[in-house]
């Protein structure tokens, strides 16, 4: 088996709920596919899941024997949520929310009722259902329309907290709903120039926190107070991001720290936000939100906390934090073999781009030095960011003598509001310009700039065309994985659901059209000379399979080499261990072949 193939079929384990006991719901893919597992205090597993498709969420019906979980069809993002009994020996699955049409995201499982957002009012806008699981019936909670980011009920049901996608490039409105009325507080404007996310109800429902960059570069936590309808600092770190959430206990406030790639956590007096404690997980890793983690979940008494974590070294685990004692549990594959020696963890430098702004950059060096070839890796987004996080590609790409290169370009979250804002719409080329400069670089590390190749994935697989059509004299090979190849085509082929949140971004149609068309690597597919592989999943409800086929097509009439991997069970990214173990060592040859 070669290294990629190991690294691949290393078992990830993600936690999606946890019961006063310490029991655990995990989604956990040693079969392939990520499925829903059962973990007891003591560490014993139990599958209750073996769909051909990934569980996507999993929560417990507070005192029965009931797990409600959300699952889709080939990658297709359109979730169903299902019934689960734990005292069935069948564990059938029956439906609960069906229509296969539709996006059906669960929020919370109360006693009585589920609350989940749902686009089948038009397609477009997403709504706030709860369902009466007695009965069945159903109530809409909000139907103000928009893009919902997330929903958060407070404890005694009166309110519910909506974060919906706002006007400006990055920004988020947070809204409250009080329930059985018509009555909604707008906590921030639409028009805010503010990202929030992270909003954690104090048990008593007397308020919140949320964390936002609202007046400032950092994300810091603030405080909401419902009876004065004030927000307030709580938390505050100028140089790093932050987030919290509050304990059920109400004392407590589990705090998250973003400081370049790195997020570590620490337990605060919720009062007046005093640090208590670090919790102590291993440094150079992250925990809580990054990319598709989720938060830390508490368990409804406050006893627990559960913790998505990976690193440069460690596969995505589970790690159960004890409040009282400060004990650290962590859930790993129960079948998880020893991980190979050697792997590499990152060096952080910062770049020079043609403005001066400096390019935040992580380096994997391989193990004997490499061949002096070099492969930069574009994050996706494009507000996420390149963290220090478990990659196997990059792990194989530096055993295979790479030097892999991972940018936060400007436009990148974690490092600030003036650094994410950078690239917003006509700034989108500045980015592709930092390409550049990383480019004018790689002398410094010893690399040879004539072997050097663009990977990227979604936004990434953007930068990926764009580097080659823009920069067709610097990069050797591209790698383009579920990106756009036209910002136009793009934006007109994108579910509904996504296109007024992509446009804040990217620009209007109607408004920036001749701007988009500059901006697109497919009208420049003439100047584009490196050999491209394309990969892609046929039912990619973000990027459509169509960006894939263009730009191949093009490329192909023009006699540049290129190959295109459709994947007929998968949506955006590759997220079944067989395609991956077809997709990705035929990226690891092709770049081997281009770069030697």
């Amino acid at each position: 088996m070669t290294l990629l193939s190991t690294l691949l079929s290393l078992p990830a384990v993600m936690a999606f709920d946890v019961d006063s006991t310490g029991r655990l719901l995990v989604g956990y893919d040693g079969s392939g596919v990520r499925q829903l597992h059962e973990v007891s205090p003591d560490g014993e597993w139990r599958a209750l899941t073996a769909l051909a498709d990934r569980v996507g969420d999993g929560q417990f019906v507070p005192g029965t024997s009931q797990v409600i979980v959300q699952h889709d069809a080939d990658g297709n993002e359109r979730g169903q949520l299902s019934l689960l009994d734990l005292a069935d020996p069948l564990l059938e699955l029956k439906p609960l929310v069906h229509d296969p049409a539709y996006f059906h995201s669960m929020i919370e499982v109360r006693a009585d009722r589920l609350l989940y957002t749902t686009n089948r009012r038009n397609g477009t806008d997403f709504d706030l259902i709860a369902r009466d699981l007695a009965n069945g019936d159903e109530t809409t909670l909000w139907d103000g329309g928009g893009y919902v980011m997330s929903v958060r009920p407070s404890p005694d049901g009166r309110w519910v907290a909506v974060v919906r996608a706002g006007g400006p490039a990055n920004s988020n409105q947070l809204l409250l709903v009080e329930s059985g009325t018509t009555r909604t507080i707008e906590v921030t404007s639409y028009d805010d120039p503010t990202h929030l996310h992270a909003v954690s109800w104090r048990p008593d429902s007397a308020g919140l926190l949320v964390a936002s960059d609202a007046g400032r570069d950092r994300i810091a936590v603030l405080a909401y107070d419902l009876a004065t309808g004030t927000l307030a600092d709580l938390i505050v770190d100028e140089r790093c991001d932050l987030a919290g959430w509050v304990c059920p206990d109400g004392e407590h406030v589990l705090v998250a720290t973003t400081d370049d790639g790195e997020i570590s956590l620490a337990l605060h007096r919720l009062a007046d936000g005093v640090p208590v404690a670090p919790l102590g997980l291993p440094a150079g890793g992250c925990a809580a939100r990054h990319m598709a983690a989720a938060d830390p979940l508490w368990s409804k008494d406050g006893a627990y906390a559960l913790i998505n974590y990976n690193s440069p070294t460690e596969p995505p685990c589970v790690i159960r934090y004890n409040r009282e004692s400060g004990e650290l549990f962590t859930v790993r594959a129960p079948d998880m073999p020893a991980l190979p020696a050697n792997l590499p963890t990152p060096e952080s430098h910062r770049v020079k781009s043609f403005d001066g702004e400096q390019i935040p950059v992580f380096v994997y060096r391989p193990a004997d030095g490499g061949d002096g070839s070099a492969v930069v890796l574009v994050h996706g987004g494009p507000e996420w960011m390149s963290a220090r996080v478990w990659h196997p590609m990059t792990v194989a790409l530096a055993g295979q003598g790479h030097t892999v290169i991972v940018p936060n370009v400007r436009g990148s979250a974690g490092y600030g509001k003036r650094w994410y804002s950078l690239d917003d719409k006509y700034l989108r080329l500045n980015s592709v310009e930092d390409l550049a400069a990383i480019h004018d670089w790689l002398p410094e590390l010893g690399l040879d700039p004539n072997r050097a190749a663009l990977y990227g994935g979604s936004y990434g697989g953007y930068m990926v065309l764009a580097g080659l059509a823009f920069q067709p004299e610097r990069w050797a090979a591209g790698v383009d994985v579920v990106g756009m190849a036209s910002l136009v085509t793009f934006l007109e082929n994108t579910s509904d659901y996504r296109r007024v949140a992509r446009e804040r971004e990217y620009g209007s149609l109607t408004e920036d059209r001749e701007f988009l068309e500059l901006a697109s690597p497919l009208n420049r597919v003439d100047q584009i000379r490196a050999p491209l592989l394309v990969i892609h999943g046929a039912n990619d409800p973000r990027v459509p399979l169509s960006e894939a086929e263009q730009i191949a097509a093009a490329l192909t009439a023009r006699d540049v080499p290129c190959e295109l991997l459709v994947y007929r069970d998968e949506g955006h990214g590759l997220h079944k261990r067989v395609n991956q173990l077809d997709a990705y060592p035929k990226a690891l040859a092709f770049l081997a072949k281009t770069l030697k």
